[in-house]
C-alpha cells in the first residue's frame, strides 16, 4: 500500500538562505525577505478543519531541548540538496524557518517525491507538511502524491518528519498488488510498519465508490508482506453483511508465496457430500510452481491432481496437469456397486526460437484413461466427450549445418481411440534426411536443363510401434506385440521445360525396408488349418519404381461486356498426365502346400506380410493418372463509386478432378474419378467444401461392382457412390474473425477451440469469463449502450450421402450453431445447440448467461436435456488474491 515514503533530492542550499535572511534583517529592521503580504498562509497549531490547515499532533512533535539546553543548537538533519518549484509562489519565513509552496507544488529529496496543491517545509522540526487547496468553486484539488521508492500513497494530507521517519496521513489511498486500500488516518512507525484507523481494502477499481470492501478500524500494515487487522465486516454496496471475521490476514506480496488452498463444498449424489479442489500451493521459485488439489467425497470416492507451471525467458514455457480419479458408484453390497480409477496427463512445452535455431525440442502431450472425460466429476467439458480421439506427439529435432545440409528429429507420438479404447503409439520415431545434391550443376551456376537439374536425397525412417488396449498400456503385454522398422529411400529425380510451355518431371525412387519380425506360414495337419507363426530376427526386402509427369497452365478470360455488372470472368486450368510403372516383386514371396477339401492347394504368401511398411507387390503396376485443377475468377463492378478498376472476387477457389488407368490390371481399369472443390463466401466468412466419387463401373444384382461400364448397362455415364458437403460460417458485429481462442482448455483436452461443443466448464478455477472479453474497449460514450449490439456467431453443416451399393441413403445431415451476445454492457449471453435431420433430434444444447459485477463475476451454464445434462452457478470476486471468496452451485450430469 504505502511501502517506503519517498522523497527525491530537494535542491535549497541552506546556507545561503539563512546567510542572506541575516543581511536583510541587520539592513531592514521588522522586514522579511520574499514576503507576499496578501498570500501569506498561516498554520495553526492545533486546527485541522481543513486539510490546507496542517496541525503538528503530539506523537511526531518532539520537546525542543534548546530552550533550556545551553549547549549549542544542533545542525539540521536535512543535509540533502532539495530540488522544489510551484507555480504560484514560494515564500521563504526565515523567522518560524518555513518554507511555504503554493500551487503545483513539487518537492524533491532523496529517494522523495511529494507534489501536492500547497507544501510547507519546516527545516528547524525537520517537518513537511502537505494538503490540498481549493479552486475558484471552492472544491478541494491538487491532493498530494507521496513517492518512495515503488510505493505510492494518495491522501488528503501528510505530515512527515524526516529526523524520525514517523508520518501521519489523512485519507490515504494506495495500492498494494490487487488490493486497493483507504484509510482515514495512517501512522508511518518506520519503512516497514504502518498502522491504519479506519481502513478499507477491495480489489474494487474505485475505490471511493466500491462495489465491495472489507472494513475494519484497527489494521498493521507491513508493505509489500502482509496486513494483520482486528474485527473485519464485509460491505456490500455500502451495505453491511453478517460476514465478519474476529481478526483478518491478507497477504501482500508482489512475489508467489506457498499457501493453502480452500476447497468447496458440493453436493454430488452420486458420490455424496465433497470438500472438492482443496489444496496447497508451493511458491518453488521465480521459473516453476506446483499446485496439489485434492476432492473427498463421503462415498469413499477421491481425486488428486498435480498442476505446474515453468518458464524460462527467452528459453521455454510449458505447464503439465496430472489428474487422478477414484471413483465408487453406489453402495457396497448393492448390485450396481463398482469402482473404477480414471486419469489423464497433459503436458505443454515450447521452445523460444531465439534459443537455439539449430535444435528445438516441443511437446504436446494428452493421454489417460479413455473414459476420464466422461466421468469426471471435476469438469465438464462436452467437445473432449464428444471427440473420439486424444493424440500427444514430443520432439526433438536438430540440424547439422554440413554440405550436404543434415536434418534429424526423433518423435514419440501417441494416438488413442476413446471410444474401443484402442491406442497406437511410436516410442521413438528417427527421421533423418540429407539436402539434395546436384551431382551435374555448377555450384553457382543456375540449375536450367535436364541433366542439372537431376539430383537425389537420403531420407531414414524408423519407427517402434506399439497398438494395445487402456487394460494394457505400458504393461508388459504392450511391449510383447512391438513391431520395430526402418525404410531407407533415395529419390532421384529431375525436372524440365518441353516445348516452352510444359513441365516435366520424373524421378526414380529406390526404397529398401528392413524388419525385426517376419511371418512363416503352412499347413497343420492335426487341425486342418493353416498357422501363421512369427520369426524374430532380421530381414530385409528392396523395391524401387519409376514416375514421371508433364503439366501445364491454361489461362481463359470470358469478357461479358463492360457495361455489365460481371465484366469478365477468368478460368485458370492446371492439367497434368503422369505415368507410373511398378514391377513384380515376386522373388519375396514364398509357397506352401495346403490341403483343402481333400486336395493339395500351393499357396502363395511373403513373410513381410503384416509389415508396418506394407509388404512387396507381386503384381506389376502400368498405369496413367490424370488430374485437373480449375480456378474461376470474376471481374465486377465496384459499389464504390470513386474506383475506377473493377473488383476482382473468388468464385470457385478449386475445382479438381482426379482418376487414373492401369493398362495391365485384368479388370476395373478405371479406377473412380474423384470431383473435389471449395470455395469462400460472404466476404470470406463463409467455408464451403464438397466432393464426391463417381464409379464408371456397373453393379450387379447383388451389388458387387462388375467389369462393365455403367452406361452399358443401362444407366448414365457415372454412379455416383458418395458425396458430402461442409459449411462453416462465422461472424460477429465487428466484422473481422475474432483471434481470441474462447475454449482454450477445452480444445487442450480434445475438444474444439470454438463453442459448438458448449464451453468447457472447470470447477477447480472459475473466475474466468467463458465469452469473449470487449474490456479493452473503451466506450466514450458513457450515458447509453453502444445501439449496435455486439454478437458473434459459428455455424456448422454437414451432408453426406450413400450409394455404394444403390442404397441412396443421406447418411449424416446436421446442423450446429453456437451464438454468443451482450444484452447490456454487464449481461452476456450464449448458447450452442443443433438439429440432427437423420436421426430426428436436437444435438448437444448449452446455454450460458453472466453477469459482469464489476470486480465480481455471476454465470449460470445450463445444458437442459441429454445424456450431459447439466446446471451450474458461479458468483465469486475475479481477483485471485480473494479466489476463495465465492459460491456456486451445481447439479452433476
Amino acid at each position: 500500500m504505502f511501502t517506503k515514503i519517498v522523497f527525491k533530492p530537494l535542491r535549497t542550499n541552506l546556507f545561503n538562505i539563512v546567510l542572506s535572511a541575516i543581511f536583510l534583517t541587520i539592513g531592514i529592521s521588522k522586514s522579511y525577505s520574499q514576503e507576499i503580504g496578501n498570500k501569506t498562509l498561516t498554520i495553526p497549531a492545533n486546527k485541522q478543519a481543513d486539510s490546507t490547515h496542517i496541525s503538528i499532533p503530539s506523537l511526531l512533535t518532539e520537546k525542543d531541548s534548546t530552550k533550556t539546553d545551553s549547549v549549542k543548537k544542533k545542525k539540521s538533519v536535512i543535509e540533502s540538496k532539495i530540488k522544489r518549484k510551484a507555480v504560484d509562489y514560494e515564500k521563504i519565513d526565515q523567522e518560524k524557518k518555513r518554507i511555504t509552496l503554493y500551487n503545483k507544488a513539487e518537492l524533491y529529496y532523496q529517494d522523495i517525491e511529494l507534489t501536492s496543491g500547497i507544501i510547507v517545509l519546516d527545516y528547524e522540526k525537520d517537518e513537511v507538511y502537505a494538503g490540498r487547496i481549493k479552486d475558484s468553486t471552492g472544491k478541494y484539488t491538487q491532493l498530494p502524491v507521496f513517492k518512495q521508492g515503488a510505493n505510492v500513497v494518495e491522501p488528503d494530507s501528510i505530515r512527515f518528519n524526516f529526523k524520525t521517519k514517523k508520518a501521519l496521513i489523512w485519507n490515504s489511498r494506495t495500492d498494494q498488488g490487487e488490493f486497493k486500500v483507504k484509510a482515514e488516518i495512517s501512522k508511518r512507525e518506520n519503512d516497514s510498519v504502518y498502522f491504519l484507523k479506519g481502513a478499507r481494502f477491495t480489489t474494487a477499481k474505485d475505490i471511493e465508490d466500491p462495489e465491495y470492501y472489507f472494513k475494519t478500524n484497527k489494521v498493521k500494515f507491513v508493505p509489500g508482506k502482509k496486513v494483520v487487522t482486528g474485527m473485519t465486516n464485509m460491505v456490500i454496496a455500502n451495505v453491511p453483511t453478517p460476514l465478519a471475521l474476529p481478526f483478518a490476514f491478507f497477504p501482500m506480496t508482489t512475489e508467489s508465496v506457498s499457501g493453502l488452498i480452500i476447497p468447496t463444498f458440493n453436493d454430488t449424489r452420486a458420490q455424496g457430500y465433497a470438500l472438492q479442489n482443496g489444496g496447497y500451493y508451493f511458491a518453488l521459485g521465480d521459473m516453476y510452481d506446483l499446485a496439489i488439489l485434492g476432492d473427498y467425497y463421503t462415498n469413499g470416492s477421491y481425486a488428486m491432481r498435480f498442476e505446474s507451471s515453468y518458464a524460462k525467458r527467452y528459453k521455454f514455457r510449458g505447464n503439465v496437469n496430472v489428474r487422478f480419479e477414484n471413483q465408487i458408484f453406489e453402495e457396497r453390497g448393492f448390485p450396481n456397486y463398482s469402482k473404477s480409477r480414471i486419469y489423464n496427463i497433459q503436458w505443454s512445452h515450447s521452445q523460444d526460437g531465439k534459443a537455439n535455431p539449430n535444435s528445438r525440442f516441443s511437446a504436446s502431450v494428452n493421454l489417460g484413461s479413455s473414459k476420464y472425460f466422461q466421468q469426471s466429476l471435476n469438469q465438464v467439458n462436452v467437445g473432449s466427450q464428444l471427440n473420439n480421439t486424444l493424440s500427444s506427439s514430443i520432439s526433438y529435432s536438430k540440424t547439422f549445418n554440413s554440405v550436404p545440409q543434415v536434418n534429424m528429429s526423433l518423435t514419440a507420438t501417441h494416438s488413442q481411440n476413446t471410444q474401443s479404447q484402442e491406442i497406437n503409439m511410436t516410442l521413438p520415431t528417427l527421421q533423418v534426411s540429407v539436402d539434395r545434391i546436384f551431382p551435374f550443376a555448377p555450384k553457382d551456376a543456375p540449375k536450367k536443363g535436364f541433366f542439372k537439374n537431376i539430383n537425389l536425397q537420403y531420407n531414414l525412417l524408423g519407427e517402434n510401434r506399439f497398438k494395445t488396449t487402456d487394460e494394457f498400456f505400458f504393461k508388459s503385454e504392450m511391449f510383447k506385440e512391438a513391431m520395430t522398422g526402418m525404410k531407407h529411400s533415395i529419390p532421384l529425380s529431375t525436372n524440365f521445360k518441353v516445348m516452352k510451355y510444359f513441365s516435366v518431371s520424373s524421378s526414380v525412387n529406390y526404397e529398401e525396408i528392413w524388419y525385426l519380425k517376419t511371418i512363416k506360414r503352412e499347413y497343420d495337419a492335426n487341425s486342418d488349418k493353416d498357422i501363421t507363426s512369427t520369426v524374430n530376427g532380421f530381414d530385409a526386402f528392396r523395391t524401387y519404381s519409376y514416375s514421371t509427369g508433364i503439366g501445364t497452365t491454361v489461362y481463359g478470360t470470358f469478357n461479358l461486356g463492360e457495361n455489365k455488372k460481371i465484366k469478365s470472368i477468368r478460368h485458370v486450368m492446371k492439367p497434368n498426365l503422369s505415368y507410373s510403372y511398378t514391377p513384380s516383386f515376386e522373388k519375396y514371396y514364398d509357397t506352401y502346400a495346403s490341403d483343402a477339401s481333400g486336395r493339395m492347394e500351393i499357396k502363395e504368401y511373403t513373410r513381410f506380410e503384416g509389415g508396418m511398411y506394407g509388404a512387396p507387390g507381386i503384381s506389376k503396376s502400368n498405369s496413367f493418372g490424370f488430374s485437373l485443377s480449375n480456378t474461376f475468377e470474376a471481374k465486377v463492378t465496384d459499389k464504390d463509386s470513386t474506383k475506377t478498376e473493377p473488383k476482382k472476387i473468388m468464385l470457385l477457389n478449386n475445382l479438381n478432378f482426379q482418376t487414373s488407368y492401369n493398362v495391365i490390371a485384368d479388370s476395373l481399369r478405371w479406377s473412380p474419378l474423384r470431383v473435389s472443390g471449395g470455395t469462400l463466401l460472404f466476404k470470406d466468412k463463409m467455408n464451403v467444401n464438397f466432393g464426391m466419387t463417381l464409379n464408371p463401373y456397373a453393379l450387379d444384382n447383388s451389388g458387387k461392382t462388375i467389369n462393365m461400364f455403367n452406361i452399358d448397362n443401362g444407366g448414365s455415364l457415372f454412379r455416383m457412390t458418395s458425396a458430402n458437403m461442409t459449411l462453416n460460417y462465422s461472424l460477429s458485429s465487428k466484422g473481422g474473425e475474432d483471434e481470441k481462442k474462447k475454449n482454450k482448455q477445452g480444445a487442450r483436452n480434445g475438444g474444439r477451440e470454438d463453442d459448438l461443443f458448449g464451453t468447457n466448464v472447470d470447477f477447480s478455477d472459475r473466475r474466468e469469463s467463458q465469452f469473449t472479453d470487449d474490456d479493452d474497449e473503451e466506450d466514450n460514450f458513457k450515458g447509453f449502450f453502444k445501439s449496435v449490439i455486439p454478437w458473434d456467431m459459428t455455424l456448422a453443416y454437414q451432408l453426406t450421402y450413400s450409394n455404394d451399393r444403390r442404397e441412396k441413403k443421406i447418411s449424416g445431415n446436421s446442423l450446429m450453431v453456437s451464438m454468443n451476445t451482450d444484452l447490456s454492457p454487464k449481461w452476456k449471453i450464449g448458447a450452442s445447440t443443433g438439429y440432427d435431420f437423420v436421426q430426428k433430434g436436437v444435438t448437444f444444447t448449452q446455454l450460458r448467461f453472466e453477469r459482469d459485477l464489476l470486480s465480481w463475476r455471476m454465470d449460470f451454464n445450463w445444458s437442459p436435456f441429454g445424456n450431459n445434462s447439466f446446471w451450474g452457478f458461479f458468483i465469486g470476486i475475479k481477483a485471485g488474491v480473494l479466489s476463495d471468496i465465492k459460491w456456486e452451485k451445481n447439479k452433476p450430469r
